[in-house]
């Protein structure tokens, strides 16, 4: 780490801290109707935290659910362009009772942050905001910088796929920095190079419409249950490779 950097992230720690609290503290629940305000309030506060940090712009952008938060810092449009993607949203925390404190209500505990979200996502997506603040403010640039900060990623991103294809140009970056992985240990930060993605499916079986005695239809007609468990089985060899055609 550069000395200027060092020195400015230990002038303004405890303001980092306490801008990290105020973000934790707002409950940003995407699986609750009830939270929609509290989406609404936090996207706010996620804009304003980039326009801080030094975004040239940031903005509130519509999807058919909760809104993503699109900033960025461009330095010169011939130079390679880093996209921060993170997620603002958190979620549910019950059962309530198996919490020491409110899961909003932010503790410091030897030195780490409790509260629902300071780990996935909010802790990880602020970190890059104050270090774009910290290149911008001591003059380090050398890259642009994208962020795109959805609302959705706890309920599965139902639009975030039609959010990319409808901005592809504004989300064109050369390389994608993901703020929600893990690393080896607090003694081993890590970098994931790559991670895969979800696939949802429904399968529905359909059996006899009543029991059906072994000693008379066994073996003839078969069973739901060991369909369904071939057809899983079926998706993996003997080497445990994927053998659906097209899946990488």
């Amino acid at each position: 780490m550069s000395q200027v950097w060092k020195d400015y992230q230990e002038k303004n720690n405890d303001r980092f801290l306490n801008e990290m609290l105020d973000l934790l503290r707002i409950p940003s629940v995407s699986a609750k109707t009830e939270h929609k305000s509290d989406m609404l309030t936090c996207a706010e506060a996620v804009k304003k935290s980039l326009l801080e940090a030094g975004c040239d712009k940031a903005e509130i952008m519509a999807t058919d659910g909760h809104p993503a938060v699109y900033g960025e810092k461009i330095i010169d449009p011939a130079k390679p362009t880093v996209l921060v993607y993170g997620h603002y949203d958190v979620q549910p925390p019950e059962p309530l009772e198996l919490w020491t404190n409110p899961p909003f209500e932010p503790t410091i505990v030897d030195g780490k942050v409790f509260a629902r979200g300071s780990a996935d996502d909010k802790g990880q997506f602020y970190m890059h905001v104050k270090a774009l603040e910290i290149l911008t403010k001591t003059n380090s640039m050398t890259t642009n910088i994208k962020f795109l900060i959805e609302g959705e990623e706890e309920i599965g991103s139902p639009n975030l796929g039609k959010f990319v294809a409808a901005n592809k140009e504004l989300l064109k970056a050369d390389v994608i920095l993901i703020s929600d992985s893990s690393m080896l240990s607090m003694e081993n930060p890590s970098l994931d190079t790559g991670v895969r993605g979800l696939s949802y499916i429904q399968v529905e079986v359909t059996g006899a419409n009543r029991d059906l005695h072994s000693g008379t239809y066994g073996g003839a007609v078969a069973n739901p249950i060991t369909i369904l468990a071939q057809m899983i089985a079926s998706c993996h060899d003997e080497n445990n490779h994927i053998t659906i055609p097209g899946f990488l």
